[in-house]
């Protein structure tokens, strides 16, 4: 999926730090092959989307408050555009379920791009538009691309999660992989291991 030819990315001061808001299922997952990438500052897991102010992990859970697990990632579009970011936003989840990644199944997995100014917007359109016309998933893409509104971190347990508790049972069978591929398919864009 390299390369969509779509542009750069929002245009950012040298040195200026850009948001992005993705939702691509369980947030340990998703920030998890986020934190493996240059140029990406921080991720934080949290809720974004719904109608409850500052709700808990077990308020999420009942897909009542219509937020969305969702990571808040802060990059430096010098050294990773917004493009990029999608590519590994779509190799790394299903976007072709409506409201479940997996056995994850509810509102509150559903796939989003939650943009912060026209040119995300428009980057994440074209984005779609081009793997549907190209057929890269076996179904038409289900994401929804929104206008970011409140982001509400997580509890604290939740941030770092992956990196925390690499050997819990969800993380080995959900997570790793998913880092893994991000590791071996855009190894130009990973950090430097340890």
């Amino acid at each position: 999926m390299a390369g969509f030819g779509v542009g750069h990315g929002s245009a950012a001061e040298e040195g200026k730090l850009a948001k992005a808001t993705f939702a691509g299922g369980c947030f340990w997952c998703t920030e998890a092959v986020y934190a493996e990438l240059k140029g990406v500052k921080s991720v934080t897991s949290g809720y974004i989307g719904g109608q409850v102010p500052n709700p808990t992990y077990k308020q999420i859970c009942t897909g009542m408050t219509g937020h969305a697990e969702a990571i808040e990632i802060e990059y430096d579009p010098q050294v990773v555009s917004f493009e990029k970011l999608l590519e590994v936003f779509f190799a790394t989840h299903d976007p072709t379920t409506l409201n479940r990644q997996g056995a994850d199944v509810g509102t509150q997995y559903r796939s989003g791009i939650f943009f912060h100014d026209a040119e995300q917007q428009r980057i994440a359109r074209e984005v779609i538009t081009k793997l549907d016309a190209a057929q890269v998933f076996p179904g038409r893409i289900v994401t929804e691309v929104t206008a970011a509104s409140t982001f509400y971190p997580a509890e604290d347990y939740h941030q770092d999660y992956f990196a925390n508790n690499p050997f819990q049972p969800y993380c080995q069978a959900v997570a790793a992989p998913k880092v893994a591929k991000v590791r071996k398919v855009f190894k130009e864009l990973v950090k430097e291991q340890p």
